[in-house]
């Protein structure tokens, strides 16, 4: 996923009420407020000073013109837009990147199932049962080289987790993708300290047949590939 226009960087000096960040731009000193696609804790990713990256839009209709990409932290560009992965994800599956999700013909995004949700990701083939795809935006790291999810208490993830072993009960295959934005994390575990009902969902998930991958990215202020993938050890 290429950027469309150079990203503009600046420092951070807070982000609040979870959509919002106020960042000074380097190019021209002036503080400006950006949008924060992103509803977790952001652990460790906002701390003032940081150097950040941003995307611009001319949109007449935006109320804000600058987006919150990519932040600087433990020494790696970190990708922080959650609007990103599923795209992301789509291109690494079309890629082969995970081989047990390769070979189908049929790709198609936000489709409606379980009890009143929608799946990321449905992969189809005439000659195979369907599988429900869900993606993860991973971008924690407590311990070096190590990433985990969730950054705070997720009942959706879990829920989403629920249904998962609802579709393999009935036929279907279902596996969870965690795509991890930052290019220093080998390993995936999950946060069990931070949402330990998530965990036990989780664990009941795959128990009932649900699979879990996790991939990789390289990040720079250009692009975001998804181009491995990551060790996981829940």
């Amino acid at each position: 996923m290429q950027f469309s226009e150079a990203l503009v960087s600046g420092r951070l000096t807070r982000r609040y009420k979870r959509f919002l960040a106020d960042v000074v731009l380097d190019d021209t000193g002036e503080e400006i407020t950006a949008h924060c696609a992103n509803p977790g804790a952001m652990l460790g990713l906002t701390a003032p000073g940081s150097r950040v990256y941003l995307s611009r839009s001319d949109n007449p209709k935006r109320k804000l013109k600058y987006s919150w990409e990519l932040i600087e932290a433990d020494g790696a560009l970190v990708g922080i837009n959650t609007a990103h992965p599923n795209a992301l994800v789509e291109e690494a599956l079309q890629a082969g990147l995970v081989p047990e999700l390769s070979g189908f013909a049929g790709l198609r995004r936000e489709v409606k199932y379980g009890r009143n949700s929608r799946i990321d990701i449905l992969l189809e083939a005439e000659s195979a049962p369907p599988v429900y795809v869900e993606v993860k935006n991973v971008h924690l790291m407590r311990a070096v080289g190590l990433a985990e999810f969730p950054d705070s208490v997720t009942a959706r993830g879990a829920k989403h987790l629920v249904e998962m072993s609802d579709m393999v009960a009935a036929g279907a295959r279902a596996a969870m993708v965690y795509l991890v934005q930052r290019g220093d994390c080998e390993t995936l575990s999950l946060a069990r300290d931070i949402d330990p009902a998530y965990a036990a969902a989780f664990d009941a998930a795959r128990a009932a047949g649900v699979e879990a991958y996790a991939l990789g990215c390289s990040v720079s202020p250009s692009e975001i590939v998804a181009d491995r993938t990551v060790a996981l050890d829940p």
